[in-house]
């Protein structure tokens, strides 16, 4: 099915470390006894394949034999990320085992790891691939880094002749805007690197982790913002046309709606459901203009597991929403153009009021819906925030000055603060107008 659509699919099968769910069935591979539970959780933990016994490599021979054959190409990923090391700490027969080799640390130790394993791909034909933690001085050259840590990374690796692809910059699901992603370009004019090392960096990858996405919501965070990433990735360095990008990925997103993604149809689907079928206008108003929290900023306000719903608002508002980006877009240029534009004071005046008036409109669809309390606050933010901006975009296009505004900054930086781990991504507008009419009175 992937081949007939040109995709390669290279297998990631990590080692030694986020290895919990191999030792619940195959415990006796781990470095401490168990036992095992599949674990429901997310993070770094502990458990970790011990590189001391042969058995374990035995075991990796047949896996990998059995692997090559299944998946078809070149390459086969080891992972070899986030291993903490407490299990080898703790065993006495690994120290022991260090201490008789002349290893000195953990790193060494996985160092060691790895170069079993790629005699094991190597002789199934297969070359080894691992995130940048796997290169240490002595890794041998004939291996792939992955780099997730950032571009000095990269660098390093390209530097030592070691070929290196790019993931620092395009986790999709740290629901990042576009533009970060597109001019995030592999290969930059600065980069320190002589230009017969650039041949190393074979390009990037987009990573979409799975903690916080279910069957109905993945498609909303992988796409459309996965095609810029294709483009910038494929294309030369100076094709940074961000207005551009935009104008074409929303063409492209409407292909990808007819090929039967689900990143558009889903988000009413998912609204109707939080309003128990009642209308939904008043809660797209809002949920128009907000985005999960970024990075990893979710898991530090609540604990998650695999059982935990992923249907709250937060899922269903999406990365890089473009009501809330078109209107930073009007406030930039309003301002840009010394505030004197009456078109753009109209418009931005039309939004607000908008805004302001939904409140009202959207309370009885809180009071209705269990779930949709959390919002409550994050509603009356956006009326809040609203009524301020008008206030602010008349006093700078009649040039007439307000007094005291103390209140209204405190305002917007209660706005700022994180309401059921979605944010109002109007807000970087309204401050600019705060800070645009400060600066004129």
């Amino acid at each position: 099915y992937a081949a007939a659509r040109g995709i390669r699919v290279m297998p990631e099968f990590d080692i030694p470390g986020h290895s919990t769910s191999w030792f619940v069935g195959y415990p006796e591979y781990a470095s401490q006894p168990g036992p095992y539970t599949i674990e429901r959780k997310w993070g770094i933990m502990d458990p970790t394949f011990d590189p001391t016994l042969e058995k374990t490599y035995l075991f990796f021979d047949a896996f990998f034999k059995e692997m090559a054959q299944l998946f078809s190409d070149d390459y086969i990923h080891i992972g070899g990320d986030e291993n903490n090391g407490r299990q080898w700490d703790a065993n006495p027969e690994i120290q022991k085992f260090m201490r008789q080799n002349g290893i000195k640390n953990n790193h060494e130790l996985q160092s060691y790891f790895n170069k079993r394993i790629l005699k094991i791909l190597t002789a199934n034909n297969k070359k080894m691939v691992g995130w940048d933690e796997i290169l240490q001085p002595d890794s041998p050259q004939d291996i792939v880094i992955q780099s997730w840590r950032g571009r000095e990374s990269l660098i390093h690796a390209a530097q030592n002749g070691y070929q290196v692809l790019l993931s620092n910059g395009y986790y999709i699901d740290l629901m990042q805007p576009t533009t970060d992603h597109y001019l995030n370009d592999p290969l930059t004019e600065d980069m320190a690197l002589p230009p017969d090392k650039t041949k190393y960096i074979l390009g990037g990858e987009a990573t979409m982790w799975s903690e916080f996405v279910t069957p109905e919501i993945i498609d909303s965070r992988i796409w459309p913002r996965t095609a810029a990433i294709a483009e910038r990735l494929w294309s030369p360095a100076d094709v940074v046309d961000i207005e551009d990008m935009y104008r074409r990925l929303e063409y492209t997103s409407f292909r990808l709606e007819e090929l039967g993604l689900t990143h558009e149809k889903n988000y009413d689907m998912m609204l109707r459901r939080l309003t128990g079928g009642c209308n939904i206008e008043p809660l797209r108003t809002l949920v128009d203009i907000v985005e999960p929290l970024k990075y990893y900023q979710r898991g530090q306000y609540r604990d998650f597991t695999q059982f935990s719903p992923y249907t709250r608002v937060m899922d269903a508002a999406r990365a890089d929403q473009k009501r809330a980006r078109l209107f930073r877009e009007l406030v930039k240029a309003f301002l840009a153009d010394g505030a004197k534009s009456s078109d753009q004071l109209l418009q931005i005046r039309k939004q607000l009021l908008e805004w302001s008036n939904n409140h009202e409109k959207l309370i009885p669809l809180i009071d209705h819906s269990a779930v949709l309390q959390e919002i409550r606050p994050l509603s009356q933010n956006l009326h809040d925030c609203s009524l301020v901006g008008i206030t602010i975009v008349d006093a700078i296009y009649d040039q007439k000055e307000l007094g005291t505004v103390e209140e209204f900054r405190q305002i917007l930086n209660k706005a700022k603060e994180p309401v059921a781990q979605v944010e109002l991504m109007i807000l970087p507008a309204l401050e600019q107008l705060f800070d645009y009419y400060q600066k004129m009175h």
